[in-house]
């Protein structure tokens, strides 16, 4: 019986081990400053609203939440209500983090309040013979926008939405030659919600854009092999919902991500109040932390 028990010892040993390894791993993310509440980004909450908020409303309920960071998505009938929005965050100390592809009227109004919020813009996917080719003239396409930034002191961040322009390679490598024009101001965006297919090489990809990242919005992550993660209700799930998020976010931590981290609303039909406290409540469960 002794000899017995000494024979298991080293499989004991190996099951402490990784007892200890998951117990450091939680307390990481315990401590994570970019994943604690005040610290994170809300994003697509202005046109997926079903109650339509106006910017002092937003404000409100961002701070109610104790969400204090926005990224900016809007549409057409937005575009009045930009300065009623600038200055809604203000009163309710909100900082005005990323505004979704620029407009000369929002430039103007960064200017006016002396507000410097990245700008998100999605990496287009040209046409070309080879890959060297399809960054070329994607990089002539981001060329406007990335001078107008860097004449305004803003950040451009390229932003991944599917397709060839959404791969973690071909953004790295796009974001690089812009960068070499001389254009620091370049970085990455990236989405957990346009990266299904890249869920296996989470750690490869996450490793590739390390340097370059300006923001990592999270989301619950079904697995695609079981689940048609093309239909929104699969596609956008509230963070502790999905089957590999927890570990895509164990993963960003380990590999030494401290950048900021936003939360989606992105559900037109739903409350979007409703669907931040869902994914607020799910991080929280996930990384084990206490609000």
């Amino acid at each position: 019986m002794v000899k017995h028990l000494t024979e298991l010892r080293p499989m004991a040993t190996l099951l402490l081990l990784s007892l200890l390894i998951s117990a450091d791993t939680l307390s990481a993310a315990e401590t994570q400053e970019n994943l604690r509440r005040e610290n994170l980004v809300a994003w697509c909450i202005v046109p997926f609203d079903s109650e339509n908020r106006n910017p002092q409303q937003r404000a409100e309920m961002l701070d109610r939440l104790g969400i204090k960071r926005v990224a900016y998505d809007w549409r057409e009938q937005h575009i009045p209500e930009f300065e009623e929005e600038i200055l809604a965050y203000k009163e309710n100390g909100i900082e005005f983090f990323a505004f979704w592809r620029g407009h000369e009227s929002a430039f103007d109004l960064f200017a006016k309040y002396d507000i410097a919020p990245q700008i998100w813009k999605t990496v287009p996917s040209p046409r070309g013979t080879s890959s060297a080719e399809r960054i070329e003239k994607a990089v002539e396409e981001m060329l406007p926008i990335a001078k107008q930034t860097a004449e305004a002191g803003l950040e451009l961040g390229l932003y991944n939405h599917g397709g060839w322009g959404g791969l973690p390679a071909n953004m790295v490598a796009i974001c690089e030659a812009l960068r070499e024009k001389g254009f620091d101001n370049v970085g990455l965006v990236y989405n957990f919600h346009h990266g299904h297919p890249r869920i296996a090489s989470f750690s490869e990809d996450m490793k590739r854009m390390l340097p370059y990242l300006l923001c990592v919005n999270i989301n619950g992550m079904l697995n695609p092999a079981t689940n048609d993660v093309a239909v929104n209700a699969n596609k956008i799930r509230p963070i502790g919902s999905g089957d590999h998020e927890a570990d895509m976010i164990v993963t960003m931590i380990n590999l030494g991500y401290d950048g900021p981290v936003g939360v989606l609303g992105h559900i037109q039909t739903r409350d979007v109040e409703e669907v931040l406290q869902e994914n607020l409540d799910g991080l929280e469960s996930v990384v084990g932390r206490t609000k």
